[in-house]
């Protein structure tokens, strides 16, 4: 019967460092400017998920790169904050296809059903009205 050995204890790992919190960083990456278009794109967010009814994605991408020169002991940091914000389904509308390829609301097939024109909507005389039998 093979044995393996335990995975090791994570938290002990933790706590032998003091780190600190992620929170502290995020409020100052960018001068605070991350952390506010965090706040104001998960407010914009959650907004548009509760009137579309649809998922969205909120990212943060934080780059650490060294400085050269410094042997590590310098980095700089830098942050990109992205949002895939549902949008409302826009409203089709149905089109016909005309001979010549052009859209046509009306369906060339069709006969018209009535001869509209306009009607005069001009001061009507007393003369000019019907009485209805």
């Amino acid at each position: 019967m093979a044995t393996t050995a335990p995975p090791p204890d994570t938290d002990q790992d933790e706590e032998a460092v003091d780190v600190r919190p992620f929170a502290d960083v995020l409020r100052e990456l960018s001068g605070g400017q991350a952390h506010h278009d965090l706040s104001r794109r998960l407010h914009e967010l959650t907004d548009a998920v509760r009137s579309t009814g649809r998922p969205g994605k909120l990212s943060l991408v934080i780059e650490v790169k060294p400085i050269s020169g410094t042997d590590g002991k310098n980095v700089t940091v830098t942050d990109q904050v992205t949002a895939k914000i549902p949008q409302a389904e826009r409203p089709k509308t149905i089109f016909f296809v005309t001979q010549d390829g052009q859209l046509s609301r009306q369906d060339p097939g069709q006969i018209p059903a009535f001869d509209l024109r306009q009607v005069d909507t001009g001061p009507v005389s007393v003369s000019q009205l019907r009485q209805a039998r």
